[in-house]
C-alpha cells in the first residue's frame, strides 16, 4: 500500500496529464470504474475482478492525493474513518457483550438506526439521505423513501395505472414536437416504470444491467457470426442484421441449456 501512494505522490510531480487532474475532473472515473467492477463480477473471470478492484482503488488514492496536497486529509484518514464508522455501525460485533444474537433482518434495522443518529440534524428534506448515484438507482431509492410515510401506490396495479397515463402523456408531446417537452415526459415514464419495478421487489438498476450484458454478449456474437461468413457488418442491411441477432440469440440460448443440463448432470440424485 505505501508503495502504491508512493507511486501516486510521484505521478502528480512528473506526469503532466496526472498533474492537471482535479477532485472534480476525476469523479466520472471513479463512477465507470465502479461500473467496471460489476461488469468484472457479472462475468466470473476472477482475474478482471481483481484488476478492476485495482483501478477502483487507484481513484480513492489519487483523490486522497488530491486531497492531502490542499492540507484537508490523506489516504490514512480516510482508511481511519471508514474504520471507525464499520466499528460504530457494527456494535454487535465489537461490543457483542451488549447484544444478543441477530438476524440479519435485526443487523440491518440496527444499521439504520445508527445511521440515522449520525445523520441527525444534516438533512433539510428527508430525501437528503437518499444517495446521488446512477439515476435509476436514486429513483429506486427516492420512491422507497417517500412510500415510508404512505407516499404511494397500494398496489402494482395502481403504478401500472400511472405508468400507462405518462406514456399517453409522452405520446400527446411526441405529437407536439416540443423537445423540452418530450424529454420531460420520457422522464416521468421511466420514473413511473421505475415503481412498478420496485412493487414488483426489482432493482430496476440491476434488470437494466442485466439487459445491458445480454445484448453486449448477444451482439459479440453477431460479429463473430457476421466475421465468420466473411461479411463487414456495418455494410448488412436491417432485415441481414436481424437474422444474425436471432441467430445468436438461438445459439446462446442452446448453449444455456447445455449448461444447464451439464450442471444437473453433476448434482447428485437423494437418497
Amino acid at each position: 500500500m505505501e508503495q502504491l501512494l508512493n507511486i501516486m505522490r510521484e505521478l502528480r510531480e512528473k506526469c503532466p496529464w496526472d498533474r492537471q487532474q482535479t477532485p472534480e475532473s476525476l469523479t466520472r472515473y471513479a463512477i465507470e470504474e465502479a461500473y467496471e467492477v460489476e461488469a468484472a463480477v457479472r462475468s466470473s473471470k476472477v482475474e478482471d475482478v481483481r484488476d478492476e478492484l485495482g483501478d477502483l482503488l487507484l481513484q480513492v488514492v489519487f483523490q486522497s492525493q488530491m486531497y492531502s496536497e490542499q492540507g484537508a486529509f490523506d489516504f490514512q484518514d480516510v482508511v481511519q474513518a471508514i474504520t471507525d464508522k464499520l466499528i460504530r455501525r457494527h456494535p454487535h460485533v465489537f461490543q457483542a457483550e451488549q447484544f444478543a444474537k441477530l438476524s440479519p433482518e435485526d443487523v440491518s434495522v440496527l444499521w439504520k438506526e445508527i445511521k440515522a443518529k449520525e445523520k441527525q440534524g444534516k438533512a433539510r428534506s428527508r430525501l437528503d439521505e437518499v444517495k446521488h448515484a446512477p439515476a435509476l438507482v436514486q429513483a429506486d431509492e427516492i420512491q422507497k423513501n417517500v412510500a415510508k410515510i404512505g407516499f404511494d401506490f397500494p398496489d402494482v396495479a395502481g403504478a401500472m395505472g400511472k405508468l400507462e397515463e405518462e406514456l399517453g402523456e409522452f405520446k400527446q408531446a411526441l405529437v407536439n414536437l416540443n423537445s423540452d417537452e418530450i424529454q420531460e415526459e420520457f422522464g416521468d415514464c421511466l420514473f413511473s416504470l421505475v415503481n412498478v419495478g420496485r412493487k414488483l421487489g426489482i432493482s430496476s438498476e440491476m434488470a437494466l444491467l442485466g439487459t445491458i450484458h445480454k445484448f453486449r454478449t448477444r451482439f459479440a456474437l453477431m460479429e463473430h457470426q457476421a466475421k465468420a461468413q466473411n461479411l463487414n457488418i456495418e455494410d448488412l442491411s436491417l432485415t441481414e442484421l436481424d437474422q444474425l441477432w436471432e441467430q445468436a440469440k438461438q445459439q446462446l440460448k442452446q448453449q444455456a441449456n447445455h449448461d444447464q443440463n451439464h450442471l444437473s448432470s453433476k448434482i447428485p440424485e437423494a437418497d
